[in-house]
């Protein structure tokens, strides 16, 4: 064997998922789109179908929140499986998109009177639903390998219109929430106590609104890249 042939690199089949862990991952995500379609069918039943003496009697979170609350708080469970490489997904990037949706939920809409009735609920789940619908979809079915291009093409490209939408209803949430903390020691903790430490909810809230900044724009970038590599990808390599 000469010393040419012995330093050629050995090329390995990249690592397939086991089949159990394909199942584990298309059953996730096909109960995520059967859970967002639901969703947005409250949505749609709730303003189209329903009369305007049904909103009287119920508002949009009580009628919505034991979905929202199961099914927002379940994308937890994506963090764990881009952590333990389950999935490809970058564990940052997805801990920021999980996070900023649970702590509207959970640190928000949960926590203040005032962000369950913002005019930016309603906004967040019109955007989440459908986004979430065709992303868990996308991904349920490229675990089968039976993708269809109008998926691929849906997956990135309606990011472009619903993302900013989405954070528009998400940060209308923050600024309604935030009145209230302000007026009131909701998950608060002020001196003296224990603890011996501080800690107020409102200064949090702002700190989550304004991080918004520097990181939405990066998340936004980061699925335009995605969309190019994706879709641009055949026409560049043509070109080159």
């Amino acid at each position: 064997m000469s010393a040419k042939t012995a330093a050629k690199p050995i090329k390995t089949a990249s690592k397939e998922p086991s089949p159990l862990t394909k199942i584990y991952l298309f059953a996730y995500n096909a109960i995520q789109v059967g859970g967002w379609s639901y969703i947005l069918y409250q949505l749609i039943n709730y303003y189209v179908l329903e009369g305007p003496q049904f909103r009287t009697q119920v508002t949009l979170w009580d009628y919505t929140r034991l979905a929202v609350i199961i099914f927002q708080n379940a994308a937890f469970v994506e963090i764990l499986n881009a952590v333990f490489g389950l999935v490809k997904s970058n564990p940052v990037v997805t801990t920021f998109q999980v996070f900023s949706r649970m702590m509207v939920v959970v640190g928000v809409v949960m926590a203040t009177p005032t962000g369950k009735v913002s005019p930016g609920l309603p906004i967040a789940l019109f955007a989440w639903s459908i986004t979430e619908i065709i992303r868990y979809g996308f991904y349920a079915l490229n675990i089968i390998k039976v993708v269809p291009k109008f998926v691929v093409f849906l997956r990135y490209t309606t990011f472009i219109a619903l993302y900013p939408i989405g954070v528009t209803g998400e940060l209308l949430c923050f600024w309604w929430a935030q009145r209230y903390a302000r007026e009131n020691s909701v998950w608060s903790l002020e001196m003296p106590n224990k603890l011996n430490a501080t800690f107020s909810y409102y200064a949090f809230l702002w700190i989550v609104m304004l991080g918004y900044i520097p990181i939405f724009p990066q998340l936004y970038m980061h699925m335009f890249t995605l969309r190019r590599k994706i879709l641009g990808g055949d026409s560049k390599k043509k070109a080159n």
